[in-house]
Order: C-alpha cells, then structure tokens, then sequence
C-alpha cells in the first residue's frame, strides 16, 4: 500500500461521502415520482441517519481532536479537526434544505387535506381537547426539573426531546427541563374525522409550561434535543475487570449517557443569555448547536399511514407489497429435503424470509435434525426465529448461538435475546475482543438412518424478519458439501475463540476474505483489458483495496460499481480510475446486498457477502464471503445485478469530482427496485401450519417469573 494515498488525486474523505449519501436520502423527500406521505418518511430517514453520524463518527473524532490526536486521514489528507471544521457547516446546510423541504411538504399535505398544525393554528374547540389530552394523559407522565442550587443541571439523554424554559419568579430565576415522555404518542389527531388535523404532543408540552409551573413567569421556552457519542468500546481497559460480557455490555450502554455531546438542536434561535448557559453546562460552542424548524420527533410520519382512508393511502402511499413466497420451494414438502436436492436463492424484500422460518421450525421438530447453530447480529423486536431456536432447545437439539452483543444501537436488545435463549437451554457465546462477529451464517445438522446431511444458510443481511421486507438481501440455502465442511469448522472455531481458521470454500474475515478479495482484483490486472470486476457493496473505504482497483483500472479493467453509501475512490479520473464506474441507488428499499464478481464466464468467480470493501469488516469483524456455484443461480445473479446496471430513476452516477447526478433525460424510465417486484413471481402455495405448540415457557420474562414465585409464597 503506498503511503499518503490522498496525494494522487483519486479519493474523498469518508465521512464528507457519507454526508452526500445522506443528503441523496434528503433528496427522496423532494421527489415529485414518491408518494407525498413516503416523502415525509425519507426526511424522518434523514434526520435519524444524521443524529446517528454525529453519535458515531463525530463523537469519535471529537475525542481524536481533544486528544491532539492529528492523525492524517489517508484518503483525504484532512485531520480530524480539519474534518470538524468541514463537516459541521455541511450538516447545518443539508439540515436547512431538510427544513425547507419539510415546510413545502406541509403545504402539500394541507393542499391534500393533511393538516400538521401549530398549536396557534388550533380552533377552541380543538385547544380544549388538546388541554383535555394533556391533562389526563401527558401532565401524570411529566417530569419536570429546575436547575437551581440543590438541583444540578440534568444529564440530558440522546435521543429525549426536552422543553427548555427560564422561569421568572418574584426573587429568582431559574432554568428548566421537562423531558417529553417516550409513552406518549408524537402526534394527537384533534380533527372531527371529516379532515385529518393532528398536533406534535412536543408543542403541547411546551404550550402548556404555565401549568407545569403555575408560580413562574416564562420568559423564554424552547424544544431541544441533544446527540451524545456513542462511541465507547467495550474493549477498553476501563472495563476489563468486568469479566461478565453481557455485565460489561450493559455498563456500556450507561457510560454511553454520559458522553461528549456532538450536536444541539434547538426549535428557535436561543438567546444569548440561554445560548451561554446551555452551552457551557454541557461544554460545546456554538459550532454544536443546530437551529431546526421541524419537530424534534419525525418518527410520526411512519404512522400517518393510519390516519389515511383507503383511497387516500392509494394516493400518498407507496402502493403495498407483501413479499412472495419463492416458487423454488414446495411447501407440501419438507424443506431441509429440498435443499439437498437443489441450492435455493432468496431475494429479499421481493421474495419472503418464510422459507428460512419454515426450515428452522421444521427442524425445531424432526426428531433426525441433532444441532443448529446460528450466528446473531441484529435481531426484530419480536423474533419467530428466536422461537423456532429456543423450541428446538426444549426439544433436546444441541442449539450453539453466538450472538454479537457489540451491535451498535442493538446492544439492550440482544442482551435480551441472549438471555431467553440461555432460559431455553440454548449454549450462548459472545463476540470477540476486539471483533464484532458480523457474519451471518446458520448450520442445521441431520443424521437420519445413520448417515449425516447438513444443510446451511448464508446471508448478506441479518436473521431480522423486519428488515427483511425493508432491505434488499440475498440468501443461499444449500447442501453442498463444500460449503457445509467450512460452516462446520466455522462453528467449531467460533466455539474455541479461534480467529485464523482455515476454509476452503468459504472466505472468512479477519483470515482470508481480504487476502482473497486482493488477489482476485490481481488476478483480473494481469488480464488486463479482459479483465472484469463487479462489487455491489454499502461502502468502499479500505485502501489497499482502493488502491489495488485503481491499478486495475490503469490496465484497462472494467470495473463497474454499486455502492449504496461510502465511495472514498472517486471514479472516471484519467490515467487512474477512468475505467471505473460508480453509482448510489436510493429508493424505496434499503440497498444492503453485498455482491462480489471476478472475471467472466468459465474464468468467473461470485460471492455473496456480510462485508464491505470497509477496513473494519476485513481486518476487524469476523465475516463470510460464500461463493455461488450453482449455475442457474449465478445466473440469477447476474440477472439481478444487470437489473441494478439498467436503473435510470433511483441510480445516481459518481463524477470524478464527488458530485452524485442523475442519468440524462431521454431514456425510458427504469426503475430497478420497481421492475424486481413486478417481476417477483408468487408461488400461489399457503404455506401448511400443522400441530402448533403452546408458547415455550422459556420466553417467559424474569420479572414475568419472580411474579409467580411471590403468588406461591403467598
């Protein structure tokens, strides 16, 4: 790898990239093409990605610059000081277009009879519901703080909406906090059902301050919210003599309320007097604070939805899509048979998770299948998979789940899982030091008549049903036996802590998926003009890979690239990546399928992948490449990735200059995401429920169990 890669020319920053990725989300919300209630969704989409970038990735050169910590940023030769100065005007930039696009749409929206109303908008009938609503279902809720000298300045959660307020009483004056509760709902519909008119429960709160505080004079109020980094790792020597991880996790998470502050929003331009206050109590500057005039809560347009009539959600909502159930299967038959017999390719959302279900609920009752083992990363909030894992334990298989519980944001969630799964009889591990395990990979074990089958799962996303109908991913199910021995030393390996393993199929990160991924790219060099590589990825930032397709670009290799979000290699730059092509696609569905293609026809080698072409899934995350060998799923593949190639609505082309545009007029709309549903094929088969079982007790809570011991005793 050459030293100060910045210097030749043909790479951006990561995180001002990110920022463009968002800020195409932001573009979304003023697309004439997407239903106007959908619109509202893509600013909420927005506004949560970048309180996330600053938790993460802002807090994180935060403390570099604290530290004087000046390291140079390889692909951009910026500090990470020099990338604060950058990223913070860019921010308060996309996040005025963001206020202005959310103004327009509420225009729209009263135009469409949508009314998001002030509460200065409200009529007296409407204003004596919403004090109504307040009073019964709010004010018990609330609690409310003031600073003064026996009350410290409160630890302001990331996340919390909080009603700030100086209050003037006859011989003080004191500052406030009433943190809005997470139990109440973000909207209140106030309307009398002819119309739709709701109101935020945050501008209630603030309009009724002067009951909260009956004795004070309001001098000043606001709505405000805070991001705080979330960047603590467990792996530090603060927490090393906590030898319990999940203990240690969960002390994790409580140190992560009292970190650095990253960002300020507040609803109105504070005075100076409050300005200085805020500011100083939790040590930033006026870099960090935000003037946004949109609520504080943007959560509320993913449930507009059920105010909408039925004609109006035809009308302002995508129209709905139920994923299909894959025409590969035939649910009259056992589905673990099946998959000896032939691979079968998932593609979600356009194709349903319920294969995978139905094999784990299969093999939960075959009294033939000996042991599953699964990898966890990110898990939905009421998962039928953990229940089909946790039945098959109480049925007496031998069930290994490691279950990573460094998954940022998920942490308290899988911590939970982790729990019910031990109460079922499941062997639960954790991840590793220094690793977040990020593949996603399921073995089933059979031994029938003496003779002992397999059957593996490999996936691009995580084991989530609700993601799976939110994001693009790919699953292979297979029986090959070459895949199988690599899942089984897999297992074996992640059981004893053993990170170098050796696989013959499978590449596995921190081993060998890097290695190979640079070789490959080698490999279609030396061929030269005949050369081929085709990466569909999230994000490109390693550099060594960067530089090895750089290179292979010079020898005249045609390099095409969909990367949903990060691109530190900028793309059409003569004599380095002219022969490198990069496009964004952002629509409906979240681009998240990893898809790896070296070479053409014979000379061809495919994978689909957990990992990016990111320094921290190759050399820091335990990850899984698997190769396609299956011919007519290779070609599926294909058909697939050339259905992303031909996208001219949703694609937006890289230019050598870090500037996303759209494709020229003048071509026939084609819409990828679109045209996959349309062509998703439905089966037409129910899927046959057989003998259900009642719920496994082990599901029950802690609390659920202490409940009934106490009505025991009693």
């Amino acid at each position: 790898m050459k030293k100060d890669l910045y210097k030749q020319g043909y790479t951006q920053n990561r995180e001002l990239s990110w920022l463009h990725f968002d800020d195409r989300v932001l573009n979304e919300a003023k697309d004439k093409t997407v239903p106007l209630a959908e619109r509202l969704k893509f600013v909420s989409i927005f506004t949560s990605n970048l309180t996330e970038f600053f938790m993460v990735r802002v807090g994180s050169l935060i403390d570099m610059a604290k530290a004087n910590y000046e390291h140079v940023d390889q692909k951009s030769g910026m500090t990470p000081s020099e990338q604060l100065a950058a990223i913070y005007p860019f921010a308060k930039r996309v996040c005025k277009k963001r206020d202005e696009i959310y103004a327009d749409l509420k225009k729209k929206m009263i135009k469409a009879g949508i009314h998001d109303l002030s509460i200065a908008e409200c009529t007296k009938s409407e204003m004596k519901d919403i004090r109504k609503f307040f009073r019964r279902q709010c004010a018990p809720l609330l609690a409310p703080q003031i600073v003064d000298i026996h009350h410290p300045f409160p630890n302001l959660q990331s996340g919390v909406t909080y009603i700030a307020a100086i209050l003037k009483y006859k011989n003080s004056s004191n500052f406030s906090f009433v943190p809005v509760p997470r139990t109440v709902p973000a909207v209140i519909r106030v309307d009398d059902g002819r119309s739709i008119r709701f109101v935020h429960t945050e501008d209630i709160i603030l309009e009724m301050l002067p009951e909260i505080y009956p004795d004070a004079q309001i001098t000043e109020a606001m709505k405000i919210t805070v991001a705080r980094s979330a960047y603590v790792d467990a792996d530090d020597e603060a927490f090393e003599e906590i030898l319990d991880y999940r203990k240690k996790m969960l002390k994790v998470l409580k140190e992560r309320r009292k970190m650095n502050v990253t960002m300020l929003v507040c609803s109105r331009k504070p005075s100076q007097r409050f300005a200085k206050y805020i500011l100083s109590n939790l040590k930033i500057t006026k870099r960090e604070l935000f003037v946004c005039d949109v609520p504080m809560d943007l959560k509320y347009a993913f449930s507009l939805g059920n105010m909408l009539s039925e004609e109006e959600k035809a009308q302002y909502l995508y129209p709905p899509y139920e994923p299909k159930l894959t025409p590969a299967v035939d649910f009259r038959r056992n589905i673990f048979d099946q998959v000896q017999e032939k691979d079968i390719l998932l593609s979600y959302p356009y194709e349903s998770m319920e294969p995978f279900l139905q094999l784990l609920k299969e093999s939960a009752n075959d009294p033939d299948v000996v042991s599953i083992k699964i990898t966890f990363y990110r898990l939905a909030s009421h998962a039928r998979l953990v229940d089909y894992i946790c039945l098959a334990a109480e049925n007496g298989k031998e069930i290994d789940v490691l279950i990573e519980l460094k998954a940022r944001f998920d942490e308290q969630n899988n911590i939970d899982y982790s729990e019910r799964l031990e109460d079922a009889g499941c062997n639960v591990i954790y991840g590793f030091e220094k690793y977040k395990v990020h593949s996603k990979i399921c073995l089933i074990t059979r031994v029938r008549n003496g003779e002992t089958k397999h059957t593996v799962l490999v996936s691009t996303g995580n084991f989530n049903e609700n993601t799976a109908k939110q994001y693009t991913d790919l699953s292979l199910m297979t029986a090959d036996e070459r895949i199988a021995a690599d899942a089984v030393s897999f297992f074996q390996n992640m059981a004893i802590g053993k990170l170098d393993g050796t696989y013959q199929s499978l590449l596995v990160a921190p081993v060998s998926l890097k290695q190979t991924v640079i070789r490959l790219i080698e490999r279609e060099t030396e061929k030269k003009e005949k050369g081929y590589i085709f990466a569909k990825i999230n994000a490109a930032t390693d550099e060594e890979v960067i530089e090895k397709l750089k290179e292979a670009s010079c020898a005249g290799v045609k390099v095409e690239m969909i990367i949903r979000g990060i691109s530190c290699i900028l793309p059409g730059i003569a004599g380095k990546t002219e022969n490198i092509s990069i496009r964004s696609i952002v629509g409906r569905y979240l681009e998240h399928s990893r898809i790896y293609i070296f070479g053409r026809e014979k000379d061809e080698e495919m994978y689909i992948a957990s990992a990016d072409f990111m320094t921290r899934n190759m050399e820091r995350r335990v990850e899984i490449a698997c190769p396609i060998y299956d011919s007519g799923i290779r070609q599926r593949i294909h058909d697939y990735a050339d259905t992303y190639l031909k996208d001219n609505t949703k694609a937006r082309i890289l230019y050598s200059n870090g500037r996303y545009h759209k494709l020229k007029d003048g071509e026939d709309p084609f819409c990828a995401q679109e045209y996959l549903m349309e062509t998703a094929v439905e089966s037409g088969q129910t899927i046959q429920k057989g003998p259900q079982r009642p719920a496994v007790t082990a599901f029950k809570t802690k609390f659920e169990k202490e409940k009934k011991k106490k009505k025991k005793k009693k």
